[in-house]
């Protein structure tokens, strides 16, 4: 009986509609997918006989200004901020205390700072994963949100770096490696010149 009164009140062109919205649907859900794959899928890392992966400036952990005072979050909340050209996110839990974390949301680097604060945690806003503010390792389930649970499972569970924290002089400083974005530049520029020729302008 109910394919037949679906047969009388679905006229040939009401089905021909439901079709094309079928078919509209999957193509917006494969597009969808493609450009999740595409983002989250990098080349995999390669020898080089050039200095591609070679630090160009050693390590120099300092503290650096990251947000002023006054857009400090609430608490329960976070925001983003910038210390040593590295993106941070900014948490501040019921309690008060202030955390900083990379801002980055493994698998598919989405802000960690538009996340929630509880129970010692940050949540990755889109795909579910909670985040230990002290150590940045993951809490639970990994990416246990809604799509997270296809995109999670082509991915091994991964933390975040979490970074010292202090106040001072009307700032949140942030201790981070100030070369760290210097010898990223370098070897990414290495990399170009190594894909022509080698890296110290040489050809093979």
């Amino acid at each position: 009986k109910g394919k037949l009164h679906l047969d009388i009140l679905c006229s040939p062109s009401d089905e021909i509609s439901t079709t094309k919205n079928i078919k509209m649907k999957l193509s917006l859900l494969f597009t969808f997918l493609a450009a999740v794959s595409a983002f989250t899928t990098g080349p995999k890392a390669s020898k080089s006989t050039t200095a591609l992966n070679m630090a160009k400036y050693k390590s120099a952990l300092q503290y650096v200004p990251c947000i002023t005072l006054d857009q400090l979050p609430a608490p329960g909340s976070a925001t983003s901020g910038v210390a040593g050209g590295l993106a941070v996110c900014i948490a501040v839990d019921q309690s008060g205390s202030v955390y900083a974390l990379g801002d980055k949301c493994p698998p598919i680097n989405q802000p960690l700072s538009f996340g929630k604060v509880a129970d010692g945690c940050i949540s990755d806003p889109v795909l579910g994963t909670k985040f230990d503010l002290k150590t940045g390792e993951v809490v639970g389930k990994w990416c246990p949100g809604g799509i997270g649970a296809i995109i999670g499972g082509a991915f091994s569970p991964e933390g975040v770096p979490v970074f010292p924290v202090k106040q001072s002089k009307g700032a949140i400083e942030v201790q981070v490696d100030v070369n760290a974005k210097f010898n990223f530049e370098a070897n990414f520029w290495s990399g170009v010149l190594d894909a022509q020729g080698k890296a110290d302008g040489k050809y093979y």
